[in-house]
């Protein structure tokens, strides 16, 4: 008890020191305080105005009709199917099938919007309404109103629906490229169906990609509570303008993890425009493959720093090839747009759109080139490369760094569908290796050893004679995923 009081104690002269500054404040400070509270409230109100409920359903046919009226209706929501499959019912909990004949029930989902234009588009996810068969929208002042879908982009998760109207309040669009890391944001949108929730919050990072959710990510992450429900609502700036669409959360437990995630406006804003004026976004296509520079790799490059997107292969009769692009060329800047990484590359070429001319500046061999060219439209199919062969392990072999090399038979080129004489195969990787410890696998295509290209084993052979093994050496590997450089020294 002695001890209890002791602690007790200790918490409560803890807390008062903690809170006697509060009471230090001037009447003024308190004032600016409230001003600010009052300003951002009404901000808000603002906000809200603008900031619809869509609601949707899906036609769907059963063998039985289990799913209809089901009370785990949410669960149907796609946000929270598509991030939280864990915490779907298991199937010992599932009401058993049924044998009857097969009949339709409706399967609802729900989410958020913001209106851009007085005449009723509505920006919104594509995993909101890009499968609906119905979609209705609940606007501020409670009207319900039937929307169409006017165009839908899945590779980014933004869409665009209308409804009918005119002078609808507006959310007015910001700039998300100005937005820096720290600012305050809002988030406003329908969590869990309760409409209108308002939560706060700053940005925590910018240009986060590789998250895995969408195929063209530069997403601004944010500690603004999002949940299902929240998709496609507005994640807005203090100055009362949306700079992101509100499209994923992280999270291991099914909960608000403080980790959401935004489509920024400045990529939504371009593909909400083709959506509406041609129904189909189009997109800006290079031609070229690309990865992203390490330490190592700038080492190896002679490069000042890690900043670019590397150019690991060219392909043909496309804008990179016309306008002699070469392997190993680093691009450091897009237009006005200073590149990077190998997502940012990607994303200003694809925003840049079809048949754009553009300025590009890249180094090459230690001097900055300058070319413009003009960009192709980005095929809707673009083929994988295909599956390496199994090494064959004849008996001349070469051995560098752990790894082993033979010559690529002309049987094995056919199966990849290319000209004899493009590399050497890696026949086995020794583990603990250099060669293991860098990503190589057996099966995997060497193309070029110290910028140089790789014909044969012969070659090769020529190339690395004579490589201190200590100072490394830099290759160019052809994987089922398509080519990179990959830097490999002794330990």
């Amino acid at each position: 008890m002695q001890k209890y009081y002791k602690l007790f104690t200790l918490i409560m002269i803890t807390g008062f020191f903690w809170v006697t500054p509060a009471f230090t404040q001037t009447s003024d400070d308190l004032e600016q305080m409230i001003r600010a509270s009052k300003t951002r409230a009404a901000l808000v109100q603002n906000v809200q105005k603008a900031v619809v409920h869509i609601k949707v359903e899906k036609i769907m046919r059963s063998p039985d009709g289990r799913a209809l009226n089901n009370p785990r209706d949410l669960y149907n929501d796609e946000f929270f199917r598509r991030f939280f499959p864990e915490l779907q019912p298991p199937d010992n909990q599932q009401p058993k099938k049924r044998e009857q004949p097969n009949r339709e029930f409706r399967q609802k989902g729900m989410g958020s919007g913001s209106i851009i234009d007085a005449e009723g588009y509505i920006l919104t996810n594509h995993h909101v309404v890009g499968e609906a068969d119905e979609i209705l929208v609940v606007l501020y002042n409670g009207d319900e109103r039937k929307a169409k879908l006017v165009g839908t982009d899945p590779e980014s998760d933004i869409a665009v629906v209308k409804i009918e109207g005119n002078g609808l309040p507006v959310l007015p669009m910001g700039d998300s490229d100005k937005i820096l890391v720290g600012e305050d944001v809002i988030a406003v949108g329908n969590p869990f169906g309760l409409i209108q929730t308002v939560t706060y919050g700053i940005v925590s990072a910018k240009g986060r990609s590789n998250v895995g959710i969408n195929e063209y990510e530069n997403f601004i992450q944010t500690d603004a509570a999002i949940n299902p429900g929240n998709s496609g609502g507005p994640l807005v700036s203090l100055r009362g303008e949306i700079i992101g669409v509100n499209s994923a959360i992280f999270s291991q437990s099914g909960g608000y993890q403080g980790i959401g995630f935004a489509v920024p406006i400045n990529m939504a804003r371009k593909i909400m425009r083709d959506l509406i004026d041609k129904g189909i976004v189009s997109r800006g296509w290079l031609g070229v493959g690309i990865q992203d520079v390490s330490h190592d790799l700038a080492k190896a490059f002679k490069l000042k720093s890690t900043k670019g997107s590397l150019i690991t292969g060219i392909m043909q009769d496309t804008p990179a090839q016309k306008a002699g692009m070469r392997k190993g060329d680093v691009v450091i800047r897009i237009n006005d747009k200073l590149i990077q990484n190998s997502n940012h590359l990607r994303n200003e070429i694809a925003n840049a759109g079809a048949f754009a001319e553009i300025e590009m500046e890249l180094i090459r061999d230690g001097k900055t080139v300058l070319l413009k060219l003009k960009l192709d439209e980005r095929p809707k199919k673009i083929g994988r490369m295909k599956t390496l062969p199994e090494p064959t392990q004849t008996l001349e072999q070469v051995e560098l760094l752990g790894m082993t090399v033979e010559e690529l038979s002309e049987e094995n080129a056919k199966q990849l569908g290319i000209e004899p004489g493009i590399g050497v195969v890696i026949s086995n990787v020794k583990s603990g290796s250099p060669a293991e410890k860098s990503g190589l696998l057996p099966g995997m295509i060497v193309q070029e050893a110290e910028r140089q290209a790789v014909s044969n084993l012969d070659t090769f052979k020529e190339i690395i004679n004579g490589i201190d093994s200590e100072q490394g050496v830099l290759l160019l590997i052809r994987t089922s995923n398509g080519s990179r450089y990959i830097f490999i020294q002794e330990n």
